[in-house]
């Protein structure tokens, strides 16, 4: 059930009807209010609320928030489970570890040595599964071939293992929660159900955001509330997300790229270019359009999920590309393994170190294949170049201020150049077939002709939108939302129409679902 499916638009519209109903059903049981100043407080700080005694009509049950909650668990799981019902167990196992450990911790928040023995716990029960069900036939396959090298002859079968969807997003989610509690950043309040459903929260549990515990988990005990300007601005990311799927990712990956990438020597230099810039226009469309419909719906069961993407292909240098893609990611690693490896406060040649560790695995989370790695070490790479020009040509190591317009616009080409060439390593199905793709561009032959009428017009458009400044995107959004229903009905029924016409017929899944 991919989300641009008129299928999961109507699962959406089923789940937000028994959702809101659940909220204002209000079964029995002792009541409570919303929630105080200092509750609130509490929940940005990551404290889940204790429930309080009633104040007044306004008040509401704490078995609404069993209620909702399991209706919001029970969607999920049944959203889940239309992939494939089984890996909901390996789910459900990695959430009750951690429910467990991050308990204990509370438990016995006296004694260090048992919290570090907890942690250790969820961290080898969450990345082991991760290990097992995505690297493990990569680390024997590899095993197995440098064993070959020195003479030991060894046959390798690849297991095979079904990579539940969702995997990387979920265990990543989860260890950030144990960490947080570890260091005393989270209380562990949290009821099972509550873990589980932040764990699965359908909207974001196949392909991100990566949320973290104070952006969701932390808000279930708060009574639910949708602003009609918030409905209106889900109702918009949701079509956002749409449209840069169906309108632009799709098209340009049928009418040019997949072909192109398939076999190379078949397209001229300039077609094999336009494919490369085109794979990058489309994963972000694809990536990106996923989020907003994410993000979107998570806003209509009444939860703000952090953005994921802000304007990448604007960067003006690969430093800052990374702070606007895929953030959530590179949040995660940032807190969880760049800092705890001392991050920048540390001698020269060990910062980077630590950059090119950091990158090579982000490139491997991506996928279970040595090219990704290769990828991400690129990326190492190029931060690593950065950070020593900015200490060869700045008194404090940092970014240059006060740099003129041409400069700017020199490092915006040169980063943009940068990441869409590098991309051909990412999407090229191995590396000697990125070695194929390259050579085929420096051929310099000329002609388009295998680029068509539509490809050139989801290109251009693309392009624009992608390039266009987030103020842009934020006075369309407001647009929307300021105007009258019966207007904001006429865009979306025409925007319904415009995607069936322009869309294809085929649907093509997200390509993050991969990862």
């Amino acid at each position: 059930m991919y989300f641009h499916s008129l299928q999961f638009l109507a699962f959406l519209l089923v789940s937000l009807v028994f959702y809101w109903l659940g909220t204002s059903a209000r079964p029995g049981g002792e009541s409570s209010e919303r929630g105080t100043t200092a509750e609130g407080a509490g929940a940005a700080a990551g404290e889940l609320p204790s429930p309080k005694p009633p104040a007044g009509l306004g008040a509401w049950r704490p078995g609404t928030v069993n209620w909702r909650l399991s209706i919001l668990l029970v969607t999920s799981l049944l959203f889940y489970a239309v992939w494939s019902p089984f890996p909901i167990l390996i789910f459900l196992w990695m959430a009750g570890v951690d429910w467990l450990t991050t308990h204990g911790m509370g438990r016995w928040n006296d004694r260090p040595r048992v919290r570090k023995a907890l942690l250790l716990v969820s961290v080898f029960s969450d990345m082991g599964l991760l290990c097992t069900f995505k690297y493990l036939d990569l680390f024997l396959g590899t095993g197995a071939s440098l064993l070959n090298l020195v003479g030991i002859e060894v046959r390798h079968e690849p297991l095979n293992l079904l990579l539940p969807i969702g995997l990387s997003f979920v265990a990543f989610q989860a260890l950030s929660f144990v960490v947080d509690v570890y260091k005393r950043q989270l209380e562990p309040r949290q009821s099972f159900l509550e873990h589980v459903t932040y764990l699965l929260f359908f909207p974001q549990v196949v392909a991100g955001p990566i949320v973290r515990a104070k952006d969701l988990l932390a808000h279930f005990r708060e009574r639910p509330h949708v602003t009609a300007a918030e409905g209106a601005e889900g109702l918009f990311r949701i079509l956002t997300g749409l449209v840069k799927k169906l309108c632009i990712a799709d098209i340009v990956a049928t009418g040019i790229v997949d072909r192109a990438f398939a076999s190379p020597t078949l397209y001229t230099s300039a077609e094999c270019l336009v494919a490369t810039i085109g794979y990058s226009l489309e994963l972000y469309c694809d990536f990106s359009a996923y989020s907003d419909i994410a993000i979107g719906s998570a806003l209509l069961f009444g939860f703000r999920i952090p953005e994921n993407f802000k304007k990448p292909y604007l960067a003006k240098n690969v430093g800052e590309f990374w702070n606007r893609w895929h953030v959530s990611l590179a949040s995660w690693l940032r807190d969880y393994v760049y800092f705890p490896m001392g991050g920048s406060r540390v001698k020269f040649p060990r910062l980077l170190f630590n950059l090119m560790v950091v990158m090579t695995l982000s490139g491997l989370w991506h996928g279970s294949d040595w090219r990704f790695a290769l990828w991400g070490a690129l990326h190492g790479f190029f931060l690593c170049v950065m950070r020593t020009w900015w200490k060869l040509t700045t008194p404090d190591g940092r970014p240059p201020k006060n740099v003129g317009k041409f400069r700017i616009f020199c490092g915006w080409a040169l980063t943009y150049f940068l990441v869409v060439m590098a991309r051909v390593i990412f999407r090229a199905d191995s590396v000697s077939d990125a070695m194929v793709m390259f050579r085929q561009m420096l051929e310099f032959s000329g002609g388009t002709a295998n680029v068509g009428q539509a490809v050139w017009i989801a290109l251009i458009v693309g392009s624009i939108l992608v390039m266009l400044p987030q103020q842009a995107w934020r006075m369309s959004c407001d647009l929307f939302i300021k105007a009258p229903v019966p207007v904001r009905a006429v865009v979306l029924v025409a925007c319904g129409l415009g995607i069936r016409a322009v869309g294809l017929v085929e649907v093509r899944p997200y390509i993050y679902f991969q990862f």
